[in-house]
C-alpha cells in the first residue's frame, strides 16, 4: 500500500478542526485507502476503536442509510461521550439530502467529520451551496510519479517512468504486476463507471457513442489548444453531427468527474485571463492508452499532462501563459507569487532550445522561470532560467 503522505498530512493539518473535511476526485484515485491509512494513524495517537465510525456507502450492508435521518441516527447513536469521534463516510452523495445529516453531525462538538465523493454532486459549486463554508475540500488525485516509483522503481528511471505513463497511476494498478491485460481491464472498468455511472446516468445523455467520440478526441489532443468549434468540425468531418452546446454539456460532464482537466490561457503582458482556447488534460494517462490503443502521441504533450497534474498537487493555481504571439506551458499562482514552466521532451538541439527559451525570455518581470525536460544534464541557466531534468522535478 502506497503510503498517501501528502494527503495524510492535509488532513492532519485540519484534524479536530470545525470544519467537515471533503476528499473529492476520481473513481478508484485511493480516496478509501487514504480514510483508512488516516485511522490507522489516529490509533496510532491515542484514539480508541470505538471512537471511530467508518461507512462506505458503496456497500449493500449500508443500503438502509441511503435515508439521511437513518445515517445521522446510525451514527449518532453509536458516539462515544465525552470523547472526540472521528466520523467517516464514503460516497455520501448516494445519500438523498445528505447534507442534513452532515448539519446534524457538525453541530457536535465532539465530532470530526470526514466525508468523499467522486461524482458531480461533489463539485465546489454544489458544496458551497449545500454547506455553505462549513468545509474544507481535499481534491485527490491518482499516484503522482514520486509516489509510484517509490514502491515501482525498476532499477532505471526511463523504464519506470515509461510504467508509469503506461500501466496507469490509478493505485491497484500496482497490484496487477505490469500484465497490460489485467490493466486495461482494470481501466476499462474505471472508465465505464465514470462514463456510465457519473456521466451518462448523472446528464441523463442517451446517446453515449457521441459521448465516447468527444472523449477519444480530447485524449487524443491533450496539450493542444482546443475550441467547442474545432471539436464541432472535427466531429461533422467524421460524420458525427453534434451541437456545440451538447459538446460544451460533454466536457462539463467529464471535468465534473475529474477524468478531464480544463485549463484557460493567460496573457501574461495584460495580466488577464483569455476567453478562447482552451486545454485539456487527463488524470491519467494510462486511460488515453486504454482509449486510442498505441496510436502515437506527442510527446511534449505527455509531459505537459504530467506537469500540470504535479503542480496542481503542489497547490497552485494553473494556466495557459500567452506572451504576445508565444505560448508559456503554464503560468502558476501560489502564495508564494507566480512561476513561469516551459516543457519540452529535449532541447539536445540547438534551436529547439532557442525555441522554448523564446517566450520565457519575453517576460520582463523577475519570477521564477524553468524548462524542464528529459535531457539528463546537470542543472544549467539560460539567462536566469533554470533548466532542471523532469525526473528530478517530479521527485523533488
Amino acid at each position: 500500500m502506497v503510503q498517501r503522505q501528502e494527503y495524510l498530512n492535509k488532513l492532519f493539518s485540519f484534524k479536530d478542526k470545525q470544519l467537515i473535511k471533503i476528499v473529492n476526485g476520481v473513481r478508484r484515485c485511493g480516496k478509501s485507502t487514504l480514510f483508512e491509512l488516516y485511522q490507522a494513524e489516529l490509533l496510532k495517537n491515542e484514539v480508541s476503536k470505538n471512537q471511530i465510525q467508518s461507512i462506505n456507502l458503496e456497500d449493500p450492508a449500508y443500503s438502509e442509510l441511503f435515508d439521511w435521518k437513518k445515517l445521522y441516527d446510525y451514527i449518532n447513536k453509536r458516539l462515544v461521550s465525552n470523547k472526540k469521534n472521528y466520523i467517516f463516510i464514503d460516497e455520501i452523495q448516494n445519500v438523498a439530502d445528505f447534507e442534513k445529516a452532515a448539519d446534524g453531525l457538525f453541530i457536535k462538538k465532539n465530532v470530526d467529520l470526514y466525508l468523499t465523493g467522486s461524482n458531480s454532486k461533489m463539485q465546489s459549486g454544489e458544496w458551497a451551496t449545500l454547506l455553505s463554508g462549513r468545509y474544507i475540500e481535499i481534491h485527490m488525485m491518482p499516484l503522482s510519479f514520486k509516489e509510484y516509483h517509490s514502491v515501482a522503481f525498476t532499477g532505471n528511471i526511463e523504464d519506470t517512468f515509461r510504467n508509469y505513463l503506461e500501466n496507469s497511476s490509478f493505485p491497484y494498478a500496482l497490484q496487477l504486476d505490469g500484465d497490460r491485460k489485467q490493466i486495461r481491464d482494470y481501466l476499462g472498468g474505471i472508465y465505464n463507471t465514470i462514463v456510465l455511472k457519473d456521466v451518462v446516468e448523472n446528464k441523463k445523455i442517451r446517446d453515449v457513442s457521441r459521448l465516447e467520440s468527444v472523449i477519444k478526441f480530447m485524449s487524443d489532443n491533450i496539450g493542444n489548444l482546443t475550441s467547442i468549434k474545432k471539436i464541432s468540425d472535427t466531429m461533422i468531418s467524421d460524420g458525427i453531427k453534434m451541437l456545440p452546446l451538447t459538446i460544451e454539456n460533454y466536457l462539463d460532464a467529464f471535468r465534473e468527474s475529474y477524468i478531464l482537466y480544463k485549463v484557460s490561457r493567460y496573457d501574461v503582458k495584460g495580466k488577464k485571463l483569455l476567453q478562447t482556447l482552451d486545454k485539456y488534460y487527463l488524470v491519467d494517462i494510462g486511460l488515453r492508452y486504454y482509449l486510442l490503443g498505441n496510436k502515437k502521441a506527442d510527446r511534449g504533450h505527455i509531459l505537459e499532462n504530467i506537469v500540470y497534474l504535479e503542480l496542481l498537487r503542489r497547490g497552485y493555481e494553473v494556466y495557459i501563459g500567452k506572451v504576445a504571439d508565444k505560448e508559456v506551458a503554464f503560468v502558476v499562482e501560489s502564495a508564494d507569487g507566480i512561476e513561469y514552466y516551459q516543457v519540452a521532451d529535449t532541447v539536445a538541439d540547438t534551436k529547439t532550445l532557442e525555441r522554448e527559451l523564446m517566450p520565457l525570455n519575453a517576460i520582463k518581470d523577475h519570477n521564477p522561470k524553468f524548462l524542464l525536460t528529459r535531457d539528463f544534464e546537470p542543472k544549467t541557466s539560460h539567462n536566469g532560467i533554470k533548466q532542471i531534468n523532469i525526473f528530478d522535478w517530479l521527485l523533488d
